[in-house]
């Protein structure tokens, strides 16, 4: 899962016992090298499905943007400028070196109260891999500022996986790795929240339709589908309607 390029092992137990913001400052000269970054097999699938089904959009916006794997999807399905939010200065800088000279802004923010000179920007939001870093309780804040952000029809499409039943082996590596995350934010400080099992599709719908969203989802049709004839993968597309609660 790690090339010899990637960070070791010790880098990994540092970044773990910082802060969120402190770890990916760490790890951001080395995350591309990490099973961590959203692979492109993803980012191809979430911007064939919305061309196909949404078109193009004028300007986007990726919440939680890191070294900015998704900008370059969102500069093909934008005609206009694009933004990168992320808390941390290390992975905005990776991002800036990766897209240097190019129709993209980048800026340093909390995804869970995003400035105010974002309101009404923006007709494309999209998210990749961070909302296991949100408590349950932090999502309405996250979802009532991107849709904010948001004009009105806009749309905030990211990709979200079926559950995982208990039978497969990979269910209880993603409950252990949560179980060691619980038990480590309870005996250390700085926390370091990151979830693999906080994000489920149920609630997600609730607290998007809460912040105002109008919600449905797409097969990502790339990835298969389950034996009970489900898709393995759904694009959610949540589109903002004419108010904006915030």
């Amino acid at each position: 899962m790690f090339t010899s390029q990637g960070p070791t092992l010790r880098e990994l137990a540092v970044q773990a016992l910082s802060s969120i913001e402190r770890g990916y400052d760490l790890l951001a000269p080395k995350f591309d090298r990490t099973p961590f970054r959203t692979p492109d097999r993803m980012l191809d699938a979430v911007e064939e499905t919305l061309a196909r089904h949404e078109g193009t959009f004028d300007t986007g916006l990726d919440v939680c943007c890191g070294t900015g794997a998704g900008l370059g999807m969102l500069q093909r399905l934008c005609r206009g400028r694009v933004t990168g939010v992320d808390l941390s200065s290390g992975m905005l800088t990776e991002a800036g070196l990766a897209h240097r000279e190019k129709r993209v802004d980048l800026l340093r923010a909390d995804a869970r109260a995003l400035p105010a000179a974002l309101d009404n920007s923006y007709d494309l939001a999209v998210s990749f891999g961070a909302f296991g870093h949100f408590l349950p309780a932090e999502r309405p804040a996250v979802f009532s500022g991107v849709h904010a952000a948001l004009r009105p029809g806009g749309v905030f499409a990211f990709p979200i996986g079926a559950p995982i039943p208990p039978s497969r082996p990979a269910w209880w590596a993603l409950a252990g790795f949560d179980a060691a995350m619980r038990v480590r934010n309870a005996v250390w400080r700085p926390p370091f929240v990151m979830y693999y099992r906080t994000f489920p599709f149920g609630p997600v719908r609730t607290d998007l339709r809460a912040a105002g969203f109008t919600v449905e989802t797409l097969p990502l049709h790339h990835f298969g589908r389950r034996p009970d004839g489900t898709p393995s993968w759904r694009l959610v597309v949540a589109r903002r309607g004419a108010e904006a609660p915030r």
